[in-house]
């Protein structure tokens, strides 16, 4: 009886944690604004120099995205090499965009506007750690077709592992 509890307890919380978590999320596909949907560091340790990933959504009943505004924390420095930054969707295919860097905010101004139902991963290498905390915060801002407004999308915070 005892083995037969002990059997059934190790079945039921391994299927539990197997379980997709994807039931939690708040970010359904069927939005009208596109939001932050993830965000990577590479490598996830303390080193000086890492990669910080973006994944933004632009959900089905959305505008189209016409620019992307990233306002990065002043205890990093982004290099000034656009070639340190690449956008791609899900297919790792290249998203064509014009893309400057002044000090700590990135402006990426697409060549064509991002569709809706989109997600899109914005890259940044050789992202440089002055200080140490315990995370990054950067701020997320886009402009849609038709309008010239900024609006702010969300953040993408990164903490730091030790």
């Amino acid at each position: 009886m005892n083995k037969l509890l002990k059997y059934s307890v190790t079945l039921v919380l391994t299927s539990m944690a197997m379980l997709s978590p994807s039931y939690a999320t708040a970010n359904t596909d069927d939005g009208t604004v596109p939001h932050i949907d993830g965000n990577v560091q590479f490598p996830p340790t303390r080193w000086r120099i890492v990669r910080h990933t973006i994944r933004v959504h632009v959900p089905k009943n959305s505008k189209a995205l016409t620019e992307l505004s990233i306002n990065a924390p002043d205890t990093i420095t982004i290099s000034s090499d656009i070639k340190n930054i690449k956008i791609v969707d899900e297919k790792e295919q290249k998203i064509n965009a014009n893309i400057s860097v002044d000090g700590r905010n990135i402006q990426i101004a697409f060549a064509e506007p991002v569709a809706p139902n989109t997600k899109f991963n914005v890259e940044l290498k050789n992202v440089k750690r002055r200080f140490l905390g315990n995370a990054y915060i950067y701020q997320i801002s886009a402009k849609y077709v038709e309008s010239d407004a900024e609006t702010p999308i969300g953040v993408a915070q990164f903490h730091l592992y030790y």
